[in-house]
């Protein structure tokens, strides 16, 4: 097992803890024993997850209201921490958000929050956390991609190829720290019923119909998946079998055949 024991003094920052797979994760990590940071924008949302993993489970739970698009605020994740006597043992860059559309429409504003939440904010947090880590010599990294991350998709680019940066930064990473006590898993999730869809825009009629209901895995059950492969040192895991085989299946299928199969399906890229 290669998940650090729980201790008084260490937490697990778990960003976007307010909703979806986020408040999942914790869960599963609370029940396991670790004290977490639950991180998010939504302040009382985290407050009452915090208060119910701890009667529940008798964790320490911090709540930090943070904005991710914010280097400062970033930042200060950690010197709150530091300030409170706790070191990071355990970090989950979960946190993201989609736009819907083609780039022609876009609104630049949310494109660029977009990567900075979905990119920038992953290689920051890990650019703060991972180094203490090593020096301890125990720690666990959790960073949230996508069976996006597989293919370029029109209707959502840059999502897309964030999350295929977020996975091919994960395994990179994770291959520096072997034999460092420090390990990065890369979680690849396919369709989840949470906030996401309805934040990026999309519709739900759309989404229902394009998107075949054996993909689709309970948030309960990612988040399970998610924290074993992390215990057990994996560098990445796609929960269910499904959205493997449709994974692996687009990394290798010919651009020139996937691409426009792909223009004509997405619900962002219809009337």
């Amino acid at each position: 097992m290669t998940l650090p024991a729980p201790s008084a003094t260490s937490t697990a920052i778990v960003t976007g803890a307010s909703s979806g797979i986020g408040v999942e994760l914790a869960r599963e990590l609370a029940g396991r024993g670790h004290g977490v940071t639950l991180v998010a924008r939504r302040e009382d949302r985290l407050r009452s997850l915090a208060t119910d993993l701890t009667d529940r489970h008798g964790i320490r739970a911090e709540v930090v209201a943070a904005d991710l698009t914010d280097p400062d605020s970033r930042s200060a994740i950690l010197t709150t921490l530091a300030d409170r006597g706790l070191a990071v043992d355990i970090l989950v860059n979960n946190a993201g958000l989609s736009t819907v559309g083609a780039v022609a429409e876009c609104d630049p504003d949310r494109e660029l929050a977009m990567v900075r939440t979905d990119v920038e904010a992953v290689v920051h947090l890990c650019s703060l956390t991972i180094p203490d880590m090593v020096r301890r010599g125990r720690g666990a990294v959790l960073n949230v991609a996508s069976t996006a991350a597989f293919q370029p998709i029109p209707g959502q680019a840059g999502y897309a190829a964030s999350k295929a940066f977020v996975l091919s930064y994960s395994q990179a990473v994770g291959e520096e720290l072997v034999g460092s006590g420090v390990t990065v898993t890369a979680l690849c999730p396919g369709p989840v019923a949470t906030e996401f869809g309805d934040t990026a825009g999309f519709d739900p009629d759309d989404v229902d119909s394009s998107l075949p209901k054996f993909m689709w895995v309970p948030a309960s059950d990612v988040a399970r998946q998610a924290v074993a492969a992390l215990d057990a040192g994996r560098g990445v895991v796609i929960p269910g079998l499904p959205n493997r085989i449709s994974a692996h299946t687009a990394a290798i299928t010919p651009r020139r055949v996937l691409l426009p199969i792909l223009r004509r399906r997405h619900p962002g890229l219809k009337g």
